[in-house]
C-alpha cells in the first residue's frame, strides 16, 4: 500500500519517520481504511533502516474523535494481517472478530513495533483516539489537549485497548470511566500519562527534536530497551489484563444486542422470555 486516503507519511532529516491521520473534517475519526493504513505506514517506518522513531500525528484542530461510529462504516475491504477468522459471521461472534484484529491486536502489534514511537497530541482525543495514543512510548500534548473515555454511555466497559489503570493510576481511571469528564493535559501530565505539554506553537518542533535526539542512540539499544520496559509491563499482568477487558467489552455488546432484540419483540406484541 502506497497511495493513502486517510494517513500521510514523511520522512523527516535525523532518522525520524511521522505518520499523520488525515481525516480533519471528521476530526480523525478512525474507520477501517485508516487502521489499515495505519498499520501499513507504520510497518513501512519498522522495515527501514534509515528510520530510528515514528512520531504519529492528526491533521486539523484534534488529534481523534475515536472510532467512526457512520452507520455502515466505510466501503474498504482490507486485505486482513491476523488469524481472527469469522468476521462475516452475524452478530457477536463476527464483531468480536473484526475487533479483535483491528482494535486489540493491531493495537498490541503497534505497541511491540521495534522502533520508539511518540504520540504528538493536541485537542480533543476522545475514546477510540486514546488507544491510537496509548501504543505509543512517549506522549507529547499542547497544553489545550484534552483526553476522554465515554463509552460506560455506550454499555461497555472501556475502549478496546484498556490501558486506563497504567495511565492514569486506579482510582483516576475508575473515576474518568465512571463520570465520562475529560482530564486535562495538566491533569494527565501530573498522573504521568504525559511525557511533555508544551505550548500549540511549539508543539511539531518539540516533538520532532526529542525524535531527533532519541534517533542520535544505536537503533539496537533502543529497540532491547523497549522490549525490556514492555516486558516488564508484561511481568506485572498488562497483556492479560487487556485481553480480559477486551472479552469483557464484548460481554457489554452482547447485552446491548440483547437490549435491541427486547425492544423490537415489545414493538410487535411479543413476551419477553425473561419478564418485562
Amino acid at each position: 500500500m502506497s497511495d493513502y486516503q486517510t494517513v500521510i507519511y514523511e520522512v523527516e532529516d535525523g532518522g525520524v519517520a511521522r505518520v499523520r491521520m488525515n481525516r480533519p473534517d471528521v476530526r480523525n475519526a478512525q474507520n477501517q481504511r485508516m487502521t489499515y493504513e495505519l498499520n501499513d505506514a507504520l510497518t513501512t517506518a519498522a522495515y527501514d533502516n534509515d528510520v530510528k522513531v515514528i512520531i504519529l500525528s492528526g491533521e486539523g484542530p484534534h488529534f481523534s474523535s475515536g472510532h467512526d461510529l457512520k452507520p455502515g462504516g466505510d466501503d474498504y475491504t482490507p486485505k486482513r494481517i491476523g488469524i481472527s477468522g469469522g468476521m462475516d459471521k452475524p452478530a457477536s461472534e463476527g464483531l468480536m472478530a473484526m475487533e479483535e484484529e483491528i482494535y486489540l491486536n493491531m493495537c498490541r502489534r503497534w505497541q511491540t513495533l521495534p522502533k520508539p514511537t511518540i504520540a504528538q497530541v493536541h485537542g480533543k482525543t476522545i475514546a477510540g483516539g486514546l488507544m491510537l495514543m496509548w501504543v505509543c512510548d512517549l506522549i507529547v500534548a499542547s497544553e489545550d489537549a484534552t483526553f476522554i473515555d465515554v463509552t460506560v454511555d455506550f454499555g461497555v466497559n472501556g475502549v478496546e485497548w484498556f490501558s486506563h489503570p497504567w495511565e492514569f493510576g486506579l482510582r483516576k481511571a475508575k473515576e474518568m470511566l465512571f463520570t465520562g469528564e475529560a482530564v486535562s493535559a495538566e491533569q494527565a501530565y501530573n498522573l504521568g500519562m504525559l511525557n511533555h505539554v508544551v505550548s500549540a506553537d511549539e508543539l511539531e518542533s518539540f516533538t520532532l527534536d526529542l525524535g531527533q535526539r532519541i534517533a542520535k542512540k544505536p537503533s539496537y539499544s533502543l529497540k532491547l530497551a523497549k522490549m525490556a520496559c514492555n516486558q516488564t509491563q508484561d511481568a506485572q499482568g498488562f497483556w492479560t489484563a487487556q485481553q480480559a477487558a477486551f472479552n469483557l467489552q464484548h460481554v457489554g455488546h452482547a447485552s446491548s444486542f440483547e437490549r435491541m432484540r427486547a425492544e423490537m419483540m415489545k414493538e410487535a406484541g411479543l413476551k419477553l422470555p425473561w419478564g418485562d
